[in-house]
């Protein structure tokens, strides 16, 4: 099997992945809505799904590593020339946070959802354990996860947007999508950044699951259009 045709099936199976895992933790874990419910109600919430929401959390991490894949094959594929080898540096940083976001649901909240439910635990002890998952859920998830992944994943997408018009490996017109929804994303990217820290900016939020759909069907073409 050549490199088109590998580049072309990690593309299909990428978004794949993530929608297929995604979905099943929003029907499991009510997710994403459940990321900004209180702190009570996520750890009891997590430790109620049991290990197989823990594995479900894992599944969902390796669409990180799936990103890392398609970003290297996509640069093999169009030529370490140009644009493509920053492309392909930043295709990797964005599977690789994203990773490091998701991997607090594996190894990290375990732990303090276990903590949190000790019925011997005292008031202070247990808003200790509930602080530290604050300020990991705040680092981990929004900051690396979602402030880093959107931004690393959008500057991507944009680069190899560029990448694909100026190359001949794929229809240009395969390029322009790219470009837009990778803006789209670089500027979700400040969701909670800056003055929109405590509530989130009212614009961003409703916009990123809708350009996530359209990011996983503009992959899912580059994917089809390799193989075909």
């Amino acid at each position: 099997m050549n490199v088109v045709r590998t580049a072309g099936i990690v593309l299909i199976i990428a978004p794949l992945w993530f929608n297929a895992n995604f979905a099943l933790l929003g029907k499991r874990f009510d997710y994403p809505d459940i990321l900004r419910r209180p702190t009570a109600e996520i750890l009891h919430r997590f430790r109620a799904g049991g290990s197989s929401l823990i594995l479900l959390w894992w599944t969902f991490m390796l669409s990180g590593l799936l990103l890392i894949a398609g970003a290297v094959l996509l640069g093999q594929v169009l030529g370490f020339g140009g644009i493509m080898p920053l492309a392909t540096t930043i295709g990797v940083l964005a599977g690789l946070v994203q990773m490091l976001g998701l991997l607090r649901w594996v190894y990290l909240v375990p732990a303090l959802a276990r903590a949190y439910a000790d019925p011997t635990l005292e008031p202070a002890q247990r808003d200790v354990h509930a602080a530290i998952f604050r300020a990991l859920h705040q680092y981990l998830g929004v900051g690396v996860g979602e402030h880093l992944g959107y931004l690393f994943t959008g500057i991507w997408s944009a680069l190899l947007g560029v990448g694909v018009i100026q190359g001949t490996a794929l229809p240009t017109w395969l390029g322009w999508p790219g470009v837009v929804i990778g803006a789209g994303l670089a500027v979700g990217s400040a969701e909670f950044l800056g003055p929109n820290e405590e509530g989130g900016w009212g614009l961003a939020g409703p916009a990123i699951p809708v350009l996530y759909i359209a990011w996983s069907v503009w992959l899912l073409a580059m994917g089809i259009a390799l193989i075909t």
